[in-house]
Parts: structure tokens; sequence; C-alpha cells
């Protein structure tokens, strides 16, 4: 069994690239292109469950690339909170991709290079992957820049100019925070001789403690703006809203939770002793109240959304600040429940929008009778994302109060009042869009839609002279299964919320104990 996981530990990296060559060679043939991704993608997902049964049961797996040991070669390392973050992440990025290619990719087909769509997904899949699974900085860095190049394009695809502008905005920011991350890396070298991460757990406990605290702050602030943390997140509603649907349910869902996972390794493996916590606690409690304060001013859906986004980032930043290992489980469940549940409902957005031909809350209207399976799918996800009880969101984040109340402190009680407040805002904030977009008429918005307006008269028109009115989704079906397959997910996290939690605990209980990472890596002697 041990063979077998060492052999597939590098094929949710390997797969993706090989899958992106074979897609840009067959550029001129968009079917062929679309098989060859999702065959690609489904074989990713397989392996990742295998991964995660097999790692769970054998313990953590690690391969060195070209047969170099570590700490001279490159190794990837399969852990439980590795396997469990590429698992959710291949569900995500098949789904989306379903739903993408029902879309032609983007939200106009005909702006829209779709054969360079594929190619880049896929490079965008192996970079996560490969973040993920990393050993080292620099390949955790090679990462990032993967995913980052793919995401350029991403974001781009279609060349409007307000695509473009956002663009440019995602890019210097991601220049900086890789240029940061870059910076660090060499620094970190420079002082212990290494970037193998199992090795840096041992030597950088032997620097001078400012010196500790310059490299633990430079790779803080490179991980901090890609995971959108407060006040490194001024980018993000800016540049998320304007790509086309799919591409903002995948960054959204996943491309800040990899900055969350990075500040996880380095709080667990890098820096156990040289703490932050205080101000980690700090800028989670700024995180959830800018965020949530951002999203109430807004009338954009995807930009209310995207506000909540960096709202939940706090959560999480919370329970890893807390450093406790009831804390870091909690962290780890809210990341794989706000992964599924965010994607689900940008996906479910960009439903609406094709739908309603707008995602303004000052436009749209009467979705609920109009559209009542669009209305359902739309409003679990977001009922879950407020956090009402019984859904995960629920139980993530009372778990993460339960891990708050347990360290007896009056900042984690804070944190815990600042989470409250945050979920009924959430609560105020989704409740309000719901009703414009789906309750009300749309006759009474304050820019009305003409085809809803009509659409709904005519319905009243119809239920008037005794007819009968059939709703319709309006949207390709693959779009509204891919949804439905990524809102199920969620309510799956509910139903199977304790094995998902002892898991969890699990991965929290490893990397309490960074020592047995060393030795994993290293070898049973290494420390």
């Amino acid at each position: 069994m041990t063979e077998l996981l060492s052999v597939l530990v590098p094929l949710p990296v390997l797969l993706p690239l090989l899958g992106a060559g074979l897609a840009l060679a067959l550029s001129r043939h968009s079917r062929a292109q679309n098989v060859v991704s999702i065959v690609v993608l489904s074989a990713v997902m397989i392996i990742a469950f295998i991964l995660l049964f097999g790692v769970d049961r054998e313990g953590a797996q690690v391969v060195a690339i070209g047969g170099w040991q570590p700490p001279a070669g490159i190794v990837l390392v399969a852990d439980r909170l590795s396997v469990l973050m590429l698992v959710v992440s291949s569900m995500v990025t098949l789904c989306v991709l379903v739903y993408a290619l029902s879309q032609d990719a983007s939200d106009d087909s005909n702006e829209t290079p779709i054969s360079v769509f594929n190619p880049s997904y896929l490079v965008l899949c192996a970079g996560v992957a490969n973040a993920f699974l990393a050993g080292d900085l620099f390949n955790l860095y090679v990462g990032f820049e993967m995913l980052l190049l793919a995401s350029y394009v991403l974001l781009t695809l279609g060349a409007t100019a307000e695509r473009i502008r956002a663009g440019v905005t995602y890019v210097v920011v991601s220049l900086v925070s890789s240029i940061i991350f870059l910076t660090a890396i060499g620094v970190i070298y420079a002082a212990c001789g290494t970037v193998n991460m199992a090795q840096l757990s041992e030597r950088l406990g032997q620097l001078p403690a400012d010196v500790q605290m310059i490299l633990h702050v430079l790779l803080l602030l490179g991980f901090g703006i890609k995971a959108a943390v407060f006040p490194l997140s001024f980018w993000l509603p800016d540049s998320y809203p304007t790509a086309p649907a799919p591409v903002t349910a995948v960054f959204a869902g996943l491309l800040t939770k990899v900055g969350i996972y990075a500040i996880i390794r380095t709080e667990t493996l890098l820096f156990v002793d040289s703490s932050l916590r205080v101000p980690l606690l700090v800028a989670a409690a700024l995180t959830m109240l800018v965020g949530i304060l951002g999203a109430i001013a807004q009338s954009e859906i995807k930009r209310i959304v995207s506000f909540t986004l960096v709202s939940h980032i706090g959560y999480m930043l919370f329970g890893v600040a807390l450093g406790t290992t009831f804390g870091l489980a909690a962290a780890i469940y809210y990341t794989v429940h706000h992964i599924i549940v965010q994607t689900a409902l940008f996906l479910a957005i960009g439903m609406v929008e094709m739908r309603g031909g707008s995602t303004s809350t000052r436009s749209l209207g009467g979705l609920m009778v109009l559209s009542p399976l669009l209305t359902i799918v739309f409003f679990i996800p977001a009922l879950n994302l407020s956090g009402i009880p019984p859904f995960s969101g629920f139980i993530g984040k009372a778990a993460l109060f339960a891990a708050g109340f347990a360290g007896e402190d009056w900042l984690n009680v804070t944190l815990i009042v600042v989470g409250t407040v945050t979920s009924l805002l959430t609560l105020y904030v989704i409740g309000r869009t719901f009703n414009l977009a789906f309750w009300r008429d749309p006759a009474d918005a304050e820019e009305p839609t003409e085809e809803l307006v009509a659409e709904f008269a005519e319905r009243k028109q119809v239920l008037r002279a005794g007819g009968t009115w059939t709703p319709t989704i309006g949207v390709p079906g693959p779009m509204f299964w891919a949804t439905s397959g990524m809102v199920l997910a969620s309510l799956a996290l509910t139903v199977g919320a304790e094995p998902l939690w002892e898991l969890s605990l699990r991965a929290a209980e490893n990397l309490s104990e960074p020592l047995n990472y060393v030795n994993q890596v290293l070898g049973g002697d290494a420390a």
C-alpha cells in the first residue's frame, strides 16, 4: 500500500501539466480539449481520495523527485492536511470545469479565446496541487507562481476593458507578494543554508530571536497578501467580480485558501517558538469587520460575496492564531467548509447573472417565482455562509468559538464577540440580497430589467386568466447540475460533520507535533 501511495503522490501535479500540454496541442479541437480536461481532473480527484484514505491509515508519504533525497532534493509531502486540501480542491476544480465548459468558459464566447482556457485551467490546478504537496519553500513558491501565471490568463479572458483593469491590479499585487516571498526565501537560505521545511524546522530555532521575527514577518506578509488578510485584502473585491463566473468561483474558493494553507504551515512547522499570536488575532478581527462592513455598502451581488469572502478569511486566521490543536482543527474544518460553500455560491451567482441579465440588486427581482430551482441552489449556500444552524458554517464557527473560550483569554473572547457580530451582519447582508434579487416584484427595482418585468407581468396575466405557468431555470443543464453538485457537497459537510471533524482533528494533532513531520521527511534519527 505504501509503495502505491508513493507512486500516486506526484500525479496530482504531473497529470494536469501533461493534460495542459495535450490540450494546447489540440487547440483547434475544442471537444477533444474538453474531454482531456475532464478526464485529467476526474483522475486527479480519484487519486486524491485514494491518497486521503491511504495517508490517514498509513501515515504521511514523502516522495523525493528524481531520486534526490532531502534536504538536497525536492520532496513532495502528503500528510493529512495536504491530502484533505487536495481532495477538496480536486472536487471544486472538476465541478467548476463542467460549469465553465457548459458556459463556453466565459460570459461572452465570441470575445474569449476558448482554446486558451483549458491549458491555463489545468496549469492552475497543477499549481494548487504543487503548493499543497510542497515540502520546501522554493517548491511552494513555484506552485504559487504556476497558479498565479495561469490566473492572470483566466482573469483577463475576453480582454474587456474592465477585466484588463482588474487584471493589472491583480498582477501588480501578486508580483509584490511574490517578490516578498522570494526575498524571504533568499534571506532564509542565507541564514540557514536550506529551504527544506523539515530542516528549517530544526535550524530556524537556532537563529537569534530578532532574525527569526524578521523572517517570520516576511513570510506572513507574502502569504497574507495571497490570503487577503486585512490590511492586505484591498485588491480582492475589485479583481474577482470582473472575471467570468467559473473563474471567479475557483479563485474565490481556492486561491485565498492556498495562502491560508501556507500560513498554517508557517505557524505550525517553521516558527513554533516565535509566536505572533496577538498581531494575528488583531488582524483576524479587523479582517472580519472590514470585510463584512464593505459587503453592507455594496449593491452588486458579486462584490457583496467577495467582501464576505474577505471577512470569512478572518475566521480561519482566528483558528490558526489560537495555536491550539482544537483551534487548528476548527480552522481546517472551516477552511474545507468555506472552499465548497463559497464556490457553490459564486456558481449560483453566475446563473443569476445569466438568468436575470445582471448581478445588481438595483435591477433584479422576482427570481424566486420565475426560477425556483435557481433560488434553491442560491439560498442553501447563502444560509450556510451565514452560519445558520445546522449547516456546516454554524458547526465550524461553534468549534472556533469553543476553541477560543478554552483559552480563557480576553483577546480570544473579543474575537468571539467580533465573530458573532460578523456572522449576524453576514445574515443581514444575505437576507437583504435575497429579498431584493429573489423576493420582490422586479418592477419595484430602482433600475428594473425590462425582460424580468415583462416575464413577471406575463406570469401574473397567465395566472389571472386561469392558465398554468411553468417556471424555467433559464440556464444550461450542466451549469445547474455542476452547481447542484457543489450545493450537495456543502450539505454533506453537515451530514458528515463528525468524520470530517475527526479527520481535521487528526490533521491538527499531526501539525501540533512538528517533530513527526521532520522525522518522516529527513529520517527517523534526524532530530
